[in-house]
């Protein structure tokens, strides 16, 4: 039974057939690209590594190694394809097209395929951003192997979401992009990428690397707490701005996922522009952004009753400080000595009473010197301003009635002094003149003006930075103080990595910042607005020595002269008159010219002009300004000389007494030394100085001609910049008379004062008067 079962069962079995075979050559090999990183031994530890692996199929079916053919078993038959080499070959070169090498280095991984590998980690994100889909849409097949590193989601959005505090002092900014429908905040990816990897995140670094390039950012970093999640590549072009704009990431010290800024800090928004963003919150803000940054080309003109025609860059000037004033924040005007700061200001102070927001009256705070010189300009171009002068022994009959005037002027040295009468007035505008007086943060001055309230802060200076960073901080720390930190984490991030280790990026991102409150135009960049000569008076407060001295020497030259007159007559009085002048004239620049015996306390009181000249070369030298100083007393230039030579100051000297005119002037002209001081008289004629741009007059000559004369030894033929003439003048005394009576009666310079023939003119008792008249009452 069991036999005949087996037998049954053989007799099922079909025979076999004979396997035919079949030749196909018309088969194209298709591509297929797995991508795959894996751990690989390298020495003595395991590196990632990252392959491309090609393979070719026909019909579906693998090409093995090097084999001519792909054997098929298809039933009955044996399919025989012919592999296509010079195909092959062309998508290989296609491959290597995209930057793509053949591995050299065995690896586990070659089982998949030929092996590819790119340079580097850049190579592979470009490769996923742009070459994956040329090859899809070329009909390649692309594999990407679970835990690929270069396996990135596309970006679906950036955003960036403003939230502000209440009172516009801060405000939230938080940037992100969302992937796969989540948000994600990139500060603390990024953070955490340049804690972990400081390199790839360095500013130098990364100002050297191609926008087009990529970077590699894991979503979810396993440092956060999770396993590592979705990778993004992104591109650097979006990435630059957001490290440069928000510049504190490199400090290293920010937690949490929205960086909070201060308000000034909102101009740096605008330089977001460039990155598509979609904005959410923050139309406030941005608008702010905007107008900081285009804050000089607002549309404010000059206002009506200003007895002066602002040039175009003093028009923007006054446009700044309007922008300022209604973002409602500070800013230092930093023009050149001699573009005309106080005008701007001025101008700025006039537009605000015609607005009625001159409700409480503006403060200006300033050096002794500059008293004079602000009411001079504040008299002449705003005479609508009402202006006190809180200055001097008699100063204290004012303080009750401070609320009835427009502008107040004070000093450094008594402000301090003052503050219980300033600090409970309330101030429009609070500005601080030449504010490098307030460059050490510690000084009581400084500390004064941040303890006063204002409505507006302003610094006008020519020179804002003179030593170093510190100086700027100290300005800034009174315009919006805790703006630029504290002074400690100042010094950490921008003064030592700047000053000591010259780090370009750190400067460039402490301009950026302070850029829309620095408003700095230089002599040469608005030398097209210039006319070719500007001459500026510049008052100088005698001191009190020298205003004692004036009178006594004014009093008892005055009787003489009256005496004298009255005995031989105006014409034949002139050497008394001229000596009489002379004494006061002396009198006016320093009380050692004079000829009389005179008390310590006198002497200790020092010259007015003396001062005045030293702050005047200190700011104009500081610009690189190259300077002609004329005084007709050649004992005044050795004073001059002394104090130069105190301070380590180059000059060139030229007076009668100089044998070797060729060496002082050669010096000068070659730019060995940048300030020339010359004696009227030796310097009147053949001269040709058209290396100077700046001549200052320390004491008037009575005939204009003399002084022009010596003047054109700088603006002359030859001479392409425009040049600055500064006319040192003592408020009140006889040069001021002088000067009015020149305008007057120009044939006065010529008649009486240089001791010509009087041509039938005749000096008045009303001219004697006017030259020999007492001091009006010290200001305050």
């Amino acid at each position: 039974m069991q036999f005949s079962h087996r037998m049954s069962a053989a007799t099922q079995i079909a025979p076999p057939h004979k396997l035919t075979e079949r030749i196909i050559d018309d088969v194209l090999p298709q591509p297929q690209l797995t991508l795959v990183s894996g751990r690989e031994r390298s020495r003595w530890e395991y590196v990632l590594e990252h392959r491309a692996a090609l393979l070719f199929t026909y019909n579906g079916h693998p090409a093995v190694d090097r084999n001519p053919e792909v054997m098929i078993l298809n039933g009955s038959e044996t399919q025989r394809i012919q592999r296509q080499p010079a195909l092959e070959k062309k998508l290989r070169q296609n491959l290597q097209k995209h930057g793509f090498k053949k591995a050299t280095r065995k690896s586990a991984m070659d089982r998949l395929g030929e092996m590819f590998t790119l340079p580097d980690d850049s190579a592979w994100l470009g490769f996923m951003h742009e070459g994956l889909a040329t090859l899809r849409a070329a009909d390649w097949k692309i594999e990407i192997s679970p835990g690929f590193h270069f396996d990135v989601q596309p970006v679906e959005q950036w955003y960036a979401e403003v939230e502000e505090e209440a009172t516009h002092q801060w405000f939230d900014l938080q940037l992100g992009i969302v992937v796969n429908g989540e948000r994600y905040s990139l500060l603390p990816i990024l953070l955490h990428l340049l804690r972990t990897q400081p390199r790839l995140l360095d500013p130098v670094n990364l100002a050297q690397r191609s926008d087009d390039e990529k970077l590699l950012i894991e979503l979810k970093p396993s440092g956060f707490g999770e396993p590592a999640g979705a990778k993004v590549a992104l591109p650097l072009s979006r990435v630059k701005p957001l490290m440069e704009t928000l510049g504190e990431l490199y400090l290293g010290g920010h937690q949490g996922d929205a960086l909070r800024l201060t308000a000034p800090d909102a101009a740096r928004l605008s330089m977001l522009d460039g990155v598509p963003l979609d904005w959410q919150g923050g139309e406030r803000l941005r608008t702010f952004a905007k107008r900081l940054q285009n804050s000089s080309h607002a549309q404010v003109a000059a206002p009506a009753g200003l007895n002066a025609q602002l040039r175009p860059y003093q028009l923007e000037g006054l446009n700044w400080m309007q922008t300022l004033r209604e973002l409602e924040v500070g800013g230092i005007l930093g023009d050149d000595m001699g573009l005309g700061k106080t005008l701007q200001t001025l101008a700025h102070l006039l537009t605000e009473k015609h607005a009625g927001r001159l409700d409480c009256p503006a403060l200006a705070v300033m050096p002794t010197s500059l008293i004079p010189n602000w009411l001079d300009e504040a008299e002449r171009f705003t005479p609508q301003l009402k202006v006190l002068a809180l200055h001097g022994t008699g100063r204290q009959k004012d303080f009750a009635n401070l609320g009835e005037y427009d502008l107040v002027l004070t000093t450094y040295a008594l402000l301090p002094r003052d503050l219980e009468i300033l600090q409970p007035q309330s101030w429009s505008v609070l500005i601080l003149d030449e504010a490098q007086n307030i460059k050490n943060p510690l000084s009581k001055a400084a500390q004064a003006a941040r303890d006063l309230q204002a409505r507006q802060r302003l610094c006008l200076s020519g020179t804002p930075l003179e030593n170093h960073l510190g100086e700027l901080w100290s300005q800034f720390h009174f315009l919006m103080p805790g703006w630029l930190g504290d002074s400690k984490s100042f010094n950490r991030d921008y003064r030592t990595p700047i000053e000591k280790h010259g780090n370009v990026q750190r400067m460039q991102h402490l301009t950026a910042r302070i850029k829309p409150f620095l408003l700095r135009r230089k002599k040469d960049q608005v030398a097209t607005e210039l006319p070719p000569k500007t001459e500026i008076i510049h008052w100088v407060e005698l001191s009190d020595g020298q205003r004692d001295v004036y009178e006594t020497v004014r009093v008892a030259m005055d009787k003489k002269v009256r005496d004298e007159i009255a005995r031989s007559g105006v014409a034949r009085s002139q050497i008394i008159i001229l000596d009489a002048l002379l004494k006061l004239r002396q009198v006016c620049c320093d009380l050692r010219l004079v000829n009389m015996p005179l008390t310590a306390k006198a002497l200790r009181s020092g010259s007015g002009k003396l001062i005045s000249l030293m702050e005047m070369l200190e700011e104009l030298l500081g610009e690189g300004r190259r300077i002609l100083l004329f005084s007709q007393f050649t004992s005044m230039l050795a004073l001059i000389e002394q104090e130069l030579q105190q301070r380590g100051l180059a000059y060139s000297l030229l007076t009668g007494d100089t044998t070797d005119r060729r060496t002082p002037v050669r010096d000068f002209q070659g730019g060995k030394v940048p300030l020339f001081l010359i004696s009227l008289k030796a310097g009147g004629t053949g001269l040709n100085l058209t290396a100077a741009d700046t001549v200052i007059h320390f004491d008037p000559w009575w005939n204009p001609a003399v002084e022009n004369q010596a003047t054109d030894r700088a603006y002359r033929i030859g001479q392409n910049n425009p040049v600055f003439v500064y006319k040192l003048i003592a408020k009140g005394t006889v040069e001021e008379k002088i000067q009015a009576l020149q305008q007057e009666k120009a044939a006065l310079a010529g008649a009486v004062l240089e001791g010509g023939t009087t041509g039938g003119f005749k000096l008045e008792q009303s001219d004697i008067e006017a030259l020999f008249a007492p001091l009006p009452v010290s200001r305050g």
